[in-house]
């Protein structure tokens, strides 16, 4: 099923869009591109092909936050992102085409929304929900721009042949974003479109991310029980290790707790997951195709694995012990890998799933009101017990967390920000968790032994962008230290 949908997104792309993927999509003749539901799908699927790119959610922008996070450390080019002191410039050069990729998308996404209300064959229930569609892709790539530069040039329908455009507050991102994706959530179908394609619910789940960066705990509370009282998603059961392969594995076609994930599969050629290779040794058995093994960590000298307790499945399903100079103690991540792969892996990109929004919610309560309850406690317990192979629905005294024990705020928020990141390593997340709570500094400096420059905390403005664009100044518009 997986490689189906793969299939007939790439015939899709090839047959009705592929110059919209050239740098002038606009040669299109839009009048008869945009007419039919078919011709419109055709330009919403080009939206996900540069984000799915290698040199971006494929593989170099999860290589790129993990090393970032506490636990590991990146080999060979990678390796000047462990001084925590801004990037080289063979990193800028990587942070530059992810740059360039989102806007891509965002390109795409304004053509469709521009053009496709020109439809002469479209319902206005389709013509709402497809608009939803790409505005839901456009705030997600902005979501993705403002974590990591801040404020950007908001490139929309309305200024789409303008390569002047300013950059824009942070708060001006941020409420441009919200706009797109407050509006896609009341627009978008309950089932979507496509397997990858977003539902309403997935605009919840963004939202409730989105509102947890801005601080805003109540809103994403709130819209994180939205997300939880729909009924719609659950914990994948676990009793052993492997089991997360249920969750996780190269040949998944989804799971009940996928809400919103990006797409591979092996074949056909183009549309495979690059990630693992930049993850595993080459003859681990682990990934066929080879192996860059461009992050590792130590189980004795770094204490987030040290302290990780060896009893939780989720420690034997991420790690596995590879020696290759550097001591008997080396680790790398096993959490992605695809035995089966001959060019790249058949693992999904896991950007929300229910975990997420379990999680989400049970710092929120506590954010919010000041304390935990006992429902955020049942609903951290719930992933807790999960990570040990137990009911997620049934209380275990074993394993459950007491809410006696950690009752203030900010004992409970930290113990959810542990979990979060045993929950969520390799998957790119922990990072960006870790500047949203204003503790990488800390954090880093604890674990790792780093002083981090502030430099650090976002990516510079691109040259490719101050270089065509005479809106930005390169030097007043760049963010410190660049």
């Amino acid at each position: 099923m997986k490689q189906s949908f793969l299939l007939i997104f790439t015939i899709l792309l090839l047959a009705s869009c592929s110059d919209m993927l050239e740098e002038k999509p606009k040669s299109i003749a839009a009048e008869v591109f945009y007419n039919t539901p078919t011709e419109v799908e055709a330009g919403l699927n080009a939206i996900y092909g540069p984000i799915r790119e290698g040199g971006f959610l494929g593989a170099l922008y999860p290589c790129q936050q993990e090393i970032y996070a506490e636990y590991l450390i990146g080999r060979g080019s990678h390796a000047p992102l462990n001084d925590y002191n801004g990037l080289d410039n063979t990193n800028i050069t990587r942070i530059d085409g992810m740059w360039t990729l989102l806007y891509r998308s965002i390109r795409n996404a304004n053509i469709v929304i521009e053009k496709a209300p020109q439809g002469s064959s479209l319902t206005p229930d389709q013509l709402d929900r497809y608009l939803a569609e790409a505005r839901f892709m456009r705030g997600l790539c902005y979501f993705f721009l403002v974590r990591n530069w801040a404020g950007v040039p908001l490139r929309t329908e309305n200024n789409a042949d303008s390569s002047n455009v300013r950059r824009a507050s942070k708060d001006e991102t941020y409420n441009f974003l919200l706009a797109d994706l407050e509006w896609a959530e009341q627009h978008l179908p309950d089932a979507a479109r496509l397997s990858g394609a977003p539902s309403k619910l997935a605009a919840k789940a963004v939202l409730v991310d989105v509102y947890m960066n801005l601080h805003q705990y109540d809103k994403a509370r709130d819209k994180a029980l939205e997300v939880i009282n729909s009924g719609k998603f659950s914990l994948v059961n676990v009793t052993v290790a492997e089991d997360f392969e249920k969750l996780f594995g190269a040949d998944i076609t989804s799971s009940p707790e996928e809400i919103f994930y990006l797409k591979y599969a092996r074949t056909p050629s183009g549309q495979g997951f690059s990630y693992p290779h930049y993850c595993h040794y080459p003859n681990s058995g682990y990934y066929p195709p080879g192996g860059y093994y461009t992050f590792y960590s130590d189980t004795e000298q770094n204490s987030f694995v040290k302290n990780w307790d060896k009893n939780d499945l989720r420690y034997t399903f991420n790690w596995y012990g590879q020696t290759f100079g550097l001591g008997p103690n080396t680790v790398l991540i096993k959490k992605f890998k695809d035995r089966a792969a001959v060019t790249a892996g058949g693992n999904d990109y896991p950007m929300y799933r229910y975990a997420d929004i379990l999680l989400f919610y049970a710092e929120a309560v506590a954010q919010a009101g000041g304390a935990p309850t006992a429902d955020a406690m049942e609903k951290l317990n719930m992933v807790h017990r999960r990570a040990y192979g137990k009911n997620p629905l049934t209380a275990d005294a074993s394993v459950d967390f007491s809410l006696a024990a950690y009752g203030s705020k900010q004992a409970f928020i930290d113990l959810v920000v542990k979990e979060r990141g045993y929950e969520n390593c390799a998957e790119g997340k922990r990072w960006l968790d870790l500047k949203r709570l204003g503790i990488a500094e800390q954090t880093i400096l604890a674990v790792k032994g780093k002083a981090m420059t502030q430099r650090h905390l976002l990516w510079p403005i691109p040259t490719i962008e101050y270089n065509y664009n005479t809106a930005i100044d390169p030097a007043k518009d760049q963010n410190p230290g660049y």
